[in-house]
């Protein structure tokens, strides 16, 4: 089956993660919005969290491709060399 799950979410996670970081990078100086976490920037913290969970999961997804290209080649030879 050519379809792989991670590499779709691997780039929503990361897409998500990018916006959210980017708006509490942006809003970081506002502690007014961050009184209720206890002054921790939550969408700061949250955002590098998806973003790198979202880097994980398109590595495994690369990974995944560039192994199934490797194999593809052997198992040629190897059909080939049974004729």
């Amino acid at each position: 089956m050519g379809l792989d799950i991670r590499l779709p979410i691997g780039m929503m996670f990361t897409l998500i993660g990018l916006l959210l970081s980017i708006s509490g990078y942006l809003t970081k100086g506002n502690t007014e919005m961050y009184q209720c976490s206890l002054g921790i920037n939550i969408n700061l913290v949250w955002g590098l969290v998806l973003l790198l969970f979202g880097g994980v999961m398109l590595s495994f997804a690369l990974l995944a491709k560039s192994a199934k290209a490797d194999e593809t080649p052997k198992s040629a030879q190897t059909a080939a060399s049974r004729r």
